[in-house]
């Protein structure tokens, strides 16, 4: 019963979550459409990103994870996204109002993630790593999936693929409704406190896992924003790749996004039974190695970017799930979806520095400055997770494995 409701729940986020790279998978094509420069077009991703935290900070001042039915919230949030993307082809609008409607959009998300996350964690207790790393590990499935899309459309028309996705996130938000509801290990509805947002940084234990994951933040959605511009670079340069570069680029985007869903579930399993800290440590380390030196080594290289960038989706993504549950063992257990809302928050406002930066730095000095300073990320993140392991509160998590 349990591993069959956290199934279905994660394919109810992977078609949900689909929404978010929507628009960003057919950006080459929009930036044409629309005659949009690269920083316009990295606000199609941005908008989602920022209407994702002002929807995750109203959330979690009003409580809604801990007020209301989740399975309702995950189930109208997605249905809502679905209309909401759908609307970009039907109405034919321009850049500016297709901003807007990414924003509500990135709104209606903030009601399924970190909700998704609390129904997970009532189902699971001493396998929580592996059951978030499974929710997680659908998420990214579910984001890379829009580049797979594009690319099995022949990355010529960009409509059908926002449709495609909208009726993705349709079927996600039945699943959620008929699955979504709260296991066994749920607790009492707790009434509203938004001081509890606060604890997320005046509590240490709390303040060093929210500290890991804006380190591996920084990163991540910078990494998968930009990394198909970076790929489409490197096939477009050589003559053998060249003709297919646009197809070659969406399969490659698709299969190193998708393949940190392999990292998450993995990381998972491990981090139950070697600890959160240690688990999260090594999944930086590499991340970082590879953001180091993806520019120097890919450039006019399509085989040598390809392996490397696999490498880093692998790796980039697989610590994301360890962060959460570390919170929600370390959280009061009446305010876990306060505080797993509160951390998604404050990790995508960060994103939106960090996808602004890497075209800034990429036009000064090129792909190994702008990739490369995502590295700091994950030495920032890897240095909280360090004394997270020193600290006494360690003890509560992974069942005292730190």
């Amino acid at each position: 019963m349990r591993w069959s409701v956290l199934l279905w729940l994660s394919l109810a986020m992977l078609f949900a979550m689909s929404l978010w790279f929507s628009a960003t998978a057919v950006g080459p094509l929009l930036q044409i459409h629309w005659d949009l420069t690269r920083p316009q077009v990295a606000w199609l991703t941005m908008a989602v990103q920022l209407g994702f935290v002002a929807g995750a900070l109203a959330s979690a001042l009003m409580n809604l994870p801990d007020l209301w039915e989740p399975r309702k919230l995950v189930a109208g949030g997605a249905l809502t996204g679905a209309a909401l993307n759908a609307a970009i082809p039907f109405f034919h609008v321009g850049f500016g109002v297709a901003v807007a409607l990414r924003f509500t959009t990135g709104m209606t998300l903030a009601l399924v993630y970190p909700v998704g996350m609390k129904i997970m964690a009532t189902w699971t207790r001493e396998h929580r790593g592996l059951g978030l790393g499974l929710l997680v590990g659908a998420l990214t499935v579910g984001s890379a999936s829009p580049h797979l899309v594009n690319g099995l459309g022949g990355v010529t028309e960009w409509k059908p693929v926002m449709y495609a996705v909208s009726a993705l996130a349709v079927a996600g938000a039945v699943m959620a409704w008929n699955v979504g509801h709260l296991g066994p290990h749920r607790t009492g509805s707790a009434p509203f406190n938004w001081h509890h947002m606060r604890h997320a940084l005046t509590t240490r234990s709390l303040r060093l896992a929210n500290f890991g994951y804006l380190g591996h933040m920084w990163e991540l959605y910078a990494m998968w924003t930009w990394i198909p511009v970076f790929l489409l670079s490197v096939y477009a340069s050589q003559p053998d790749t060249a003709p297919h570069a646009g197809r070659y680029a969406a399969f490659s985007t698709f299969t190193v996004i998708a393949l940190g869903g392999l990292g998450s579930l993995l990381a998972g399993r491990l981090a139950d039974r070697w600890g959160r800290c240690n688990t999260t440590m090594l999944s930086m380390i590499v991340s970082g190695a590879c953001a180091l030196s993806i520019g120097l080594v890919g450039a006019g290289r399509p085989m040598v970017a390809t392996f490397v960038a696999l490498l880093w989706g692998f790796a980039i993504v697989a610590d994301s799930a360890q962060f959460s549950t570390a919170v929600s063992e370390l959280a009061q257990p009446a305010y876990m979806g306060t505080q797993l809302t509160t951390q998604t928050a404050m990790g995508f406002l960060l994103t939106m520095a960090s996808i602004q930066l890497v075209p800034i730095v990429n036009e000064v000095g090129g792909w190994a400055w702008a990739f490369g300073m995502l590295a700091l990320g994950p030495v920032f993140g890897t240095a909280s997770m360090a004394l997270l392991k020193r600290s006494p509160q360690a003890v509560r998590l992974a069942g005292g494995r730190g």
